[in-house]
């Protein structure tokens, strides 16, 4: 029973929806989460490489988390009236449809890591070598010209990954998707898009997506913000199916039912441009990595657009309002983090649960001269080999459980530094620190490795919540709650500043640049096994 409401307060809260759940935070002016309630919902993988959700499932898990979380801040004395804005951050690339006509969706989204569009790919990279780009009224690239073209006007390589490509095997392969695109009733958009559209009222037909979401589709500018022609006309899409841009701060929009109607929406923001937010890594020079299933670096470079010759992807970060100018981001991306931890738990029975890898790691106080490349399904950033295999050598029978613990913790480490060994290069910029969240920095040893093997200081906040808070940070700034305001980063220095912990590096110099010698060594052992494998087949 809700007791009478007899406090009021000022909260923000922040819809963090991921790949596999949801969660509505209530944060407080600190980053103080004062209520949170988080749900999961179904994944469907009907093929292999095929990986699906329902929109409307999303949908209902949303306002489930929302009427939970309020219910929780009433049972603590609060009014609902206590939250004056929210921000929402989602996985990103995942891609959805739905009618203009009446709102509904036409097909299950398709999710950021899904394949099946590999052909597609195939077929656009042919085109693009063969017909060309043409990047101005007259005017055709083509060949490795071409290649270049495109990942200059949008920071991205042709990938299964983006939403474009999902978008064109829905209208290629769904009869529904495709009669809305020719009958000009397709709506498009990443989550973000859905879930305003439907949050605050299918009537107001407000389609829109962030700037940092709509710049992981393939077809936006990332100079001018704007979805680019010549590649809608490449992809063959008609302008009438994409979303209006809009900033990372800003009020959309207000909820129009349900538990918070009346509060308005003011950040929207993909999950790892979130993350950087969230970890304040809002000036140039300063990067974070979330560590889950996989591992993601963004480096912020400012203002200024960095195009990567060295194996990463330029992103825009964020654009802290309407009229605001674009803040940038290199972008790098590990295949295998907690996974391989997850490996050593269920395939090797090394450990009963993922926590235990930094005590067992701790036996020895080495690796034992055991190197691990966790290729399992080849290596992303700076590498990009999907030909690769996993790779542990330097086995002797001195070798243990301890030392292979070790080792899979250290190939985190320098799989990192090879990210950042890149976005120095490209940048021209040192990194002094590495701001860090996600489930595998809670082991203090995997993160004194990391701070050994990379050569800086990581620094690990007690609130690890970093991509909601980034939203929330987003949400508050479009109304100036708090007086948070982005372009001022003095104004959330109070922001998550307790419990802040750093591990420095304590390895000798010279020893750390013979492990990084012998473990790019490694990396070149086990690159091109799958094509090595199929040759001798």
């Amino acid at each position: 029973m809700v007791p009478p409401i007899k406090l009021e307060g000022e909260f923000v809260g922040s819809l963090d929806c991921g790949t596999t759940s949801v969660r509505f935070i209530l944060f407080d002016r600190y980053a103080n989460i004062v209520a949170q309630h988080q749900l999961e919902f179904h994944q469907h993988y009907p093929k292999p490489s095929w990986h699906e959700q329902d929109p409307d499932e999303i949908l209902s898990v949303v306002h489930a988390c929302i009427d939970a979380a309020v219910e929780s801040l009433q049972l603590l004395g609060w009014s609902k009236n206590s939250i004056k804005v929210i921000g929402i951050t989602n996985q990103r690339e995942t891609t959805f449809a739905w009618s203009r006509t009446t709102g509904k969706s036409l097909c299950n989204a398709i999710v950021w890591n899904d394949s099946r569009n590999k052909n597609i790919v195939a077929q656009y990279e042919r085109k693009l070598k063969e017909e060309g780009l043409e990047v101005e009224p007259g005017v055709w690239k083509k060949g490795d010209d071409a290649v270049e073209a495109l990942r200059a006007l949008t920071g991205l390589p042709l990938s299964t990954y983006f939403s474009a490509m999902k978008l064109r095997w829905m209208i290629n392969h769904i009869p529904e998707v495709y009669k809305a695109h020719q009958l000009d009733d397709l709506c498009f958009g990443t989550l973000d898009s859905w879930l305003v559209y439907n949050l605050v009222g299918v009537k107001q037909g407000l389609h829109i997506c962030e700037v940092s979401n709509a710049s992981r589709t393939l077809l936006m500018n990332s100079a001018t913000l704007n979805w680019e022609p010549c590649l809608l006309q490449f992809f063959g899409l008609r302008e009438s199916v994409l979303p209006k841009i809009v900033s990372t701060s800003e009020v959309y929009g207000y909820i129009a039912s349900g538990t918070l109607a009346g509060v308005p929406i003011g950040g929207l923001v993909g999950d790892q441009q979130a993350a950087l937010i969230g970890n304040k890594c809002l000036k140039q020079g300063s990067a974070k990595c979330t560590f889950g299933t996989g591992a993601f670096l963004l480096f912020c470079t400012g203002e200024q657009q960095v195009k990567s010759s060295h194996g990463l992807l330029s992103t825009v970060a964020f654009q802290p309002g309407p009229q605001s100018k674009p803040v940038y981001a290199l972008e790098g991306s590990i295949g295998s983090a907690g996974s391989a931890i997850t490996w050593l738990k269920d395939s090797m029975n090394f450990i009963s649960n993922p926590a235990e890898v930094n005590d067992l790691a701790a036996q020895e106080s080495t690796s034992g001269g055991v190197y691990f490349v966790t290729a399992f399904s080849g290596l992303l950033a700076p590498y990009w080999d999907s030909s690769a295999a996993g790779l542990m050598i330097g086995i002797s029978q001195y070798t243990n459980r301890s030392h292979i613990a070790r080792a899979t913790l250290e190939a985190n480490a320098f799989q990192t530094r090879a990210i950042i060994e890149s976005m120095k290069l490209d940048s021209g910029t040192d990194l002094n620190e590495l701001k860090v969240d996600g489930g595998m920095t809670n082991g203090g040893l995997a993160m004194s490795i990391l701070s050994d093997l990379g050569g800086f200081d990581v620094v690990r906040p007690e609130m690890r919540e970093s991509t909601a808070l980034g939203s929330a940070l987003l949400a508050g700034n479009a109304i100036g709650l708090f007086g948070w305001d982005l372009t001022k980063p003095e104004t959330i220095a109070e922001v998550n500043g307790r419990g802040v912990k750093v591990f420095s590096p304590t390895l000798d110099a010279s020893a750390r640049e013979k492990k990084w010698t012998k473990w790019q060594s490694a990396v070149q052992r086990c690159r091109g096994w799958e094509v090595g494998v199929a040759d001798s087949e």
